[in-house]
């Protein structure tokens, strides 16, 4: 007999008490230059370019003396704050030009551009300009960022040709681009420093990180991988709803809860791995990977900057790549949301920077609708390989080990991507509702509530996940759902003498969490 019912409402049969919206069509372009205004203005914006930590202060430092403190930390192999420092430079310098204020942070994004619109009309600032995006194409070059740094240098070779220095970076820079094109200054690199290989398992709400992730330690089975672990709900609840991990084979398990790891606990983030770092050589041994599960709501961006922006782990992990996964059936639901103003559409954002896009749960959606979502996947990265599966079932290979973050690509759609003052703004409508409470549920009543609920708040509930006691059952029950679609199963045994604690997590749109609580404990025995 069965005794939970798996629930799959169509749209049509959600009740709402407002009126039905009308189709939005969404324009990439405006939603892209939507979140570019969410990271800060020099137009606008006096504290642009100022990172508390080195004290910066672009409007009013002399630039010679930010040049310097950027030639200093470039020496010292402290590149992500050598380029924060030859960024304060430009800036300042920029404020001498009366040329360039008619195009404001032009100098810093686009150098070539700049250079042809007012190669004749720099005078004395001509070399200065050129000196500085020398020193910055050198830190780019210690970065990996090879094709940004010859554009820089093309550009500082236009205003100031005969300088050695210029010329001397160049010959270096095409030599090395050389060796990236025929594999052998990536793969020298890693053999020679050791780095830990890291990889960034992204999409939104739902998707199948999870699964994904334990599908990967199933299949590296020998291989010893830490694991990085980041939830946005208030209650941790993926450590149940995964496999033991290590079982698996993970050597390491870092949590990371109530925080996006983009933003809040970013911090938490350079410390977990830090931490993994020291484990290793205290004990003297050596990891295969290390793999960071976001939470669906991060952007990827601020997760792949921290390996420039730290010292120790730009030194010692390498970011392999970055892997998004894409749930088939509400995929385009979210691309085409419209957002706040100044607010990312995380979804975008996600695709947008990956390296890997696992196109998952295809069974759920006809062939028609695959296209549709691989067209409008292919609007936003035309680059990375697509994988269709199911069960977020994929050869390893395809997604490990593949060398598939490039800081050039990256550059070239975010050319402020090594700034280390964006600000990422979640919608604030969209947050989580989490419940613990002890006693053990009556299933009819359950099944009952969970049916009310996503009949009338599916569209609005993105994603629920717990752990339940039942009555009359043995086993914890897992559950998933992401909008109406919902299932579940008996899990592990309850142990002997662990309360039966039940634990739950919502994540949507304006959760009423007064409502949900009562809800809840209206099924308890």
């Amino acid at each position: 007999m069965k005794w939970w019912t798996s629930y799959a409402l169509q749209e049509d049969e959600v009740k709402e008490d407002r009126p039905k919206e009308q189709p939005l069509a969404f324009d990439k372009e405006a939603q892209f230059a939507k979140t570019n205004r969410s990271r800060k203005d020099p137009a606008r914006d006096p504290t642009f370019g100022r990172s508390d930590p080195m004290a910066l202060a672009c409007g009013t430092c002399e630039w010679r003396e930010k040049h310097r403190a950027a030639q200093s930390a470039c020496k010292e192999s402290r590149f992500f704050e050598a380029v924060q420092l030859i960024n304060c430079a430009l800036e300042a310098l920029e404020q001498q030009i009366p040329e360039a204020k008619h195009r404001p942070a032009l100098l810093l994004t686009e150098p070539q551009t700049f250079a042809e619109e007012l190669q004749g009309s720099l005078g004395e600032h001509a070399p200065h300009v050129a000196e500085l995006w020398a020193t910055r194409a050198d830190i780019l070059m210690n970065l990996g960022g090879l094709k940004r740094a010859s554009g820089e240098l093309a550009a500082a070779a236009l205003l100031a040709p005969e300088v050695p220095r210029i010329q001397e970076l160049q010959a270096e820079c095409r030599k090395l681009e050389r060796y990236q094109e025929e594999g052998i200054a990536e793969e020298a690199a890693t053999a020679a420093q050791g780095k830990v290989p890291a990889h960034i398992l992204t999409g939104f709400l739902g998707s199948g990180k999870t699964t994904l992730l334990n599908h990967i330690l199933q299949e590296t089975s020998g291989r010893r991988f830490a694991v990085i672990e980041n939830e946005f709900g208030e209650i941790g609840i993926d450590d149940k709803l995964i496999a033991r991990r290590e079982d698996l084979g993970a050597e390491q398990i870092i949590e990371m809860n109530n925080g996006c790891i983009c933003c809040t606990v970013r911090g938490d983030l350079i410390q977990g791995l830090r931490s993994i770092l020291k484990k290793t050589s205290l004990e003297g041994t050596k990891l295969d990977g290390v793999i960071i599960e976001t939470t669906g709501l991060a952007d990827p961006a601020p997760v792949a900057q921290t390996f420039f922006a730290d010292d120790l782990i730009q030194a010692k992990m390498t970011l392999d790549g970055i892997i998004t996964v894409v749930d088939a059936k509400h995929c385009l639901q979210h691309l085409r949301e419209e957002k706040p103003e100044g607010v990312e559409n995380e979804a975008v954002e996600q695709l947008a920077f990956a390296d890997r896009i696992i196109v998952n749960k295809t069974d759920l959606v006809s062939e028609s609708e695959i296209e549709e979502l691989t067209k409008e996947v292919r609007s936003i990265n035309r680059l990375a390989p697509m994988i269709y599966t199911q069960k977020s079932k994929v050869k390893v290979e395809e997604i490990i080990g593949i060398r598939g973050f490039s800081l050039d690509r990256v550059l070239d759609s975010d050319a402020e991507f090594l700034r280390d003052d964006q600000d990422h703004q979640h919608d604030q409508t969209v947050s989580s509702v989490g419940i613990e409470c002890p006693g053990e549920c009556d299933r009819e009543k359950l099944n009952a509530w969970i049916a009310k609920l996503l009949t009338e708040r599916g569209t609005d509930i993105f994603r629920t996940k717990g752990v339940l006691a039942v009555k009359g059952c043995d086993e914890r029950f897992v559950f998933q759902g992401i909008h109406m679609i919902f299932g579940g199963q008996p899990q592990d045994p309850w142990p002997e003498n662990e309360e039966r604690k039940n634990r739950l997590v919502f994540i949507g749109r304006n959760l009423d969490r007064a409502e949900l609580e009562r809800g809840f404990k209206a099924t308890l025995v």
